[in-house]
């Protein structure tokens, strides 16, 4: 049955063309309109086509974008270990009581960021389930690129505190298995973005999404 309706679908420009030509012999059309009958049929072929090669492409970058949040939210969100925040909180275990006050505040970030993130990825989940990609995709892009663009500056900060003050080996070992998998999403999260500048129109530049820096400390 998809075989055949996949014949009908994919086949029709061609089936069309063969009546035309069989419907022009045998009713002697003039060369003319039988051109033109052909072109009429191609240039729509052709416009079908690229819309629903468009639409292809906007059902794909919806599942990418889906996948790619929710990956954010449970590895470097909430609970994991392999949050920026959890990494912060281990600097309690530190005697610097500066870095004490400085983790604390970044504990409340956390809070606001997990709430924010578990909505977004609740409202995605919804319109997703509309199939109306090119009603939200922008839209939510954007929301996911601020998202992360604002947890890249918790990262910078520690890394900065990592480049001034010696911490725990555990610390920076932690911070170390995090680059390696952030970074990961980094990549296929400017790879996203690419694709949704030909398709969707994003205006984001793929590098504004920075990697994790490495740090210079010693272990």
């Amino acid at each position: 049955m998809h075989a055949i309706k996949a014949v009908f679908t994919k086949g029709w420009a061609a089936m069309l063309i063969a009546a035309l030509a069989i419907a022009g012999f045998l009713l002697e059309w003039p060369m003319e309109a039988f051109i033109a009958g052909i072109a009429s049929v191609l240039i729509i072929f052709m416009a079908l086509s690229a819309v629903t090669a468009r639409e292809k492409m906007l059902d794909e970058s919806a599942e990418s974008l889906k996948e790619l949040s929710g990956y954010f939210y449970h590895r470097f969100m909430g609970e994991s270990s392999l949050s920026i925040f959890a990494i912060i909180n281990s600097l309690f275990k530190t005697d610097n009581t500066r870095l004490w006050e400085w983790a604390r505040s970044c504990d409340n970030a956390q809070r606001v960021f997990n709430t924010w993130c578990d909505s977004f990825n609740t409202r995605l989940e919804t319109d997703h389930r509309t199939r109306r990609f090119s009603a939200y995709l922008r839209i939510s892009t954007k929301e996911l690129w601020l998202m992360v663009k604002m947890y890249q500056e918790y990262i910078q900060q520690f890394a900065e505190v990592a480049n001034h003050i010696e911490l725990p080996v555990e610390t920076i070992e932690q911070y170390k298995r995090f680059c390696v998998e952030y970074n990961t999403f980094v990549g296929q999260f400017r790879d996203l973005l690419a694709g949704l500048r030909r398709v969707a129109r994003i205006e984001i530049e793929p590098p504004s999404i920075k990697m994790a820096p490495d740090i210079k400390q010693a272990t």
